[in-house]
């Protein structure tokens, strides 16, 4: 009943603000109450009343953002006006130096928001970047002179200092680029070696002045993993040419394939084929035959569409893909959100383009009732939208591309109350994320309690898709695909240690080729060190390495999932007794720090989560009370039980399995030759007839699933 009247009241949230945005598409009258504009040919001393100029340029629209603030300012001063106050912003690209930021005097009331649109569906593009108008050939003989010869004639020099560009930042190890270049829109890349692929590390030297050790206990190559001294070894000769190390980035999977960072360089020792890292290093050390590349090397300029900067002379080099013109280069110089709300409520954001920044596009701070609808993000050196709290909060139908980090970080709600927040993600394309940062910055970041995220189409990453953290969030009819693209380890969804995060549902949600290359494939549903007390219900997985990941967690039910060539569809083990038990035996107390800290033992949490109270004097390190029922199981393999996990502790029931590959089966479930009844229309309509459906299979409704089409978004993708 509670999981029924949380997916209705989420309706009716979203139901509200597509009645508010029917009103503002179709209601002249409405846009009269209280219009202003905003033109590249406005002047901030006219009224802003007017959609263009008058013939006498006497009057107009306003030139500035920030005159808009103001007249809102002015209006809520007056007379106590409750009017819809509409912000149209005229077609162009609007250049910002410092972002537009909005607090409580611009916010609307209830019923009547302050709404921020693109007039008549013009056009409207707030960019955070410098157009390059000019291109010299280089003028610097002693950078000219680190360029290969025959390459020398097709790489132009920018002064940035010409552009406005004051600074430019040297990215930390888990840090967002900094300054981008971007030519016809798509994002450069660094002067990089090797060109393609990576280089991999030789050995990791045992002697030196000071030893760093690895965080884990495990063993490779006959020593802990990630111990060194400070420096690793390469194979090849090419770091024999760089003449200046002081700007490169070496990036690497340095230990983990579920983990990247970014390092400088103290020095190479070309004789002994050495590099020497400048602190701090690596997080978990270094290990032989990862996996590297150096970029921002003048040495490597050697192809189309690769750049340097040199900071120290303020100057980037250029090898454009082409000199033709009408050819645009931009360079991200805005370091801060693009639009950031402080504590604001009752806000419409709609029809925006907003791109080429260093930083966030938009962000929403506390506050309520925001809504960024029908926006296009692209090309960011950070997360597109960033909402930190408050409630009912949220983006819609917006679509998300050539992010350096990720596509969205939602928060909001009270772990310690389990007070809800409802902000929201939903209808949104989310794709080519992790340009920069490849692990942890999902398309989505859920985190806090009961946030919703519905109808989202995400795809071509490095790693995860969603990653969550907190309880009862509702993630439902979303497509997850062709994820895990670099990394391993990883999942298209993932959660993880912590025994207190319950209550989150995973439905209805369509996850298909995802195979990965990395180390252990990639997980469609990662249930990851101890998940507990999720539901995954009517979820289609189809074309992945893993189905279902169950990493040692307890009181999770996976009930009528269909798994078509999948090996296996679902995987569980008891962590706690093998390769995990250092995190029993005092050694590393995360769960139980993690479990305390939500004072589990006293309500809400003693009364939501009963389970909690006994799990201490429960054997916790084996997976108990997990629940398998009704699901499908076709073309691949069924189940994968580690650490000594029977039938006797995992709970599986009334299943149909008719798998191309053997595995361990119940009692209860009931095994088959043959297709069990399933058709495939269309590439994605998957139906279920008889026989699959005598063991209590329900048919999932998968038009449902992924982009709708609505006022905001008339086109599908797919």
């Amino acid at each position: 009943m509670h999981c029924r009247s949380t997916f209705i009241n989420r309706l009716i949230l979203l139901r509200g603000w597509l009645i508010v945005l029917a009103l503002i598409a179709g209601s002249n009258s409405l846009r009269a109450q209280q219009a202003f504009y905003i033109s590249q040919v406005g002047n901030d001393h006219w009224s802003g009343r007017l959609a263009t100029p008058n013939a006498a340029a006497t009057d107009g629209p306003f030139k500035s953002f920030d005159r808009a603030k103001e007249a809102i300012e002015e209006l809520h001063s007056g007379n106590g006006v409750h009017d819809t106050i509409v912000i149209s912003i005229r077609e162009g690209i609007y250049n910002l130096s410092e972002s537009i930021r909005m607090n409580d005097k611009h916010s609307g009331s209830r019923g009547y928001p302050v709404i921020w649109k693109n007039y008549n569906n013009e056009k409207v593009e707030i960019i955070g970047g410098r157009l390059v108008q000019t291109r010299d050939h280089v003028t610097d003989e002693t950078l000219k002179s680190r360029i290969k010869s025959n390459y020398r004639d097709n790489i132009f020099q920018v002064d940035l200092r010409s552009i406005g560009v004051t600074t430019v930042p040297i990215t930390g190890t888990r840090g967002r680029p900094g300054m981008e270049l971007f030519f016809n829109q798509e994002r450069m890349e660094p002067a990089r070696w090797p060109n393609e692929g990576w280089a991999l590390i030789a050995d990791v030297p045992q002697s030196g002045e000071m030893v760093y050790k690895g965080e884990l206990p495990h063993m490779r190559f006959g020593m802990p993993v990630g111990r060194h001294y400070g420096r690793f070894t390469y194979a090849e000769d090419q770091p024999k040419q760089w003449s200046n190390t002081n700007d490169i980035l070496l990036h690497g999977y340095w230990v983990w394939n579920w983990f990247d960072e970014y390092l400088q360089i103290a020095s190479i020792d070309t004789t002994s084929k050495e590099i020497i890292i400048k602190p701090p290093h690596s997080n978990y050390g270094y290990c032989k035959e990862q996996r590297y590349y150096a970029l921002n090397v003048l040495e490597e300029l050697d192809r189309p569409g690769e750049w340097y900067v040199d900071r120290e002379k303020q100057v980037v080099l250029f090898w454009p893909p082409s000199i033709e013109a009408g050819n645009t280069l931009i360079i991200s110089a805005l370091d801060e959100p693009v639009i950031q709300f402080d504590s604001c409520h009752d806000i419409i954001v709609e029809g925006i383009e907003i791109k080429y920044s260093q930083g966030l596009g938009v962000v929403i701070n506390s506050g309520h009732d925001i809504l960024v609808a029908g926006c296009a993000f692209r090309n960011l050196g950070d997360f597109a939208v960033r909402i930190n709290g408050g409630h009912h909060n949220g983006i819609k139908s917006c679509d998300i591309e050539s992010v350096a980090l990720g596509g969205v970080v939602l928060s909001g709600g009270n772990r310690k109350t389990l007070t809800r927040g409802d902000n929201f993600v939903v209808n949104c394309h989310i794709h080519d994320i992790g340009e920069w940062i490849r692990t942890y910055q999902s398309a989505i970041m859920v985190s806090g309690v009961g946030n919703y995220i519905a109808n989202n189409d995400i795809h071509d990453g490095p790693g995860t898709g969603i990653l969550l953290n907190g309880n009862e969030h509702l993630i439902e009819y979303n497509e997850l695909h062709h994820l895990a693209l670099e990394t391993g380890d990883v999942g298209a969804f993932y959660m993880g240690r912590d025994w207190t995060e319950r209550g989150n549902i995973i439905r209805n949600n369509y996850f298909h080729d995802l195979t990965g290359p990395g180390e252990h494939d990639v997980n469609a549903v990662y249930l990851d060190d101890w998940a507990s007390g999720t539901t995954v219900e009517g979820n289609i997985f189809s074309n992945c390495a893993r189905g279902i990941m169950i990493g040692g967690g307890r009181d999770n039910v996976v009930n009528n999932n269909l798994f078509i060539n999948c090996r296996p569809s679902i995987h569980v083990d008891s962590r706690g007794l093998g390769w995990a038990k250092y995190y029993f035996d005092g050694s590393n107390n995360t769960l139980f720090d993690r479990m305390d800290s939500m004072h589990f033992r006293e309500p809400p949490y003693s009364v939501r989560y009963p389970a909690l109270l006994t799990l201490y004097n429960d054997q916790p390190a084996i997976a108990k009370n997990n629940l398998l029922s009704h699901n499908i199981s076709y073309q691949g393999r069924w189940i994968d039980l580690h650490d000594k996990l029977t039938y006797d502790v995992v709970m599986s029931s009334d299943n149909m399995i008719a798998d191309s590959e053997k595995g361990p089966y119940s009692s209860m479930d009931k095994i088959i030759k043959g297709n069990p009844g399933i058709d495939v229309h269309k590439g994605r309509d998957f139906r279920v007839s008889k026989p699959g459906l005598k063991y209590g299979y329900r048919n999932i409704d998968t038009k449902r699933i992924g982009l709708q089409q609505d006022e905001l978004r008339k086109k599908l993708t797919h």
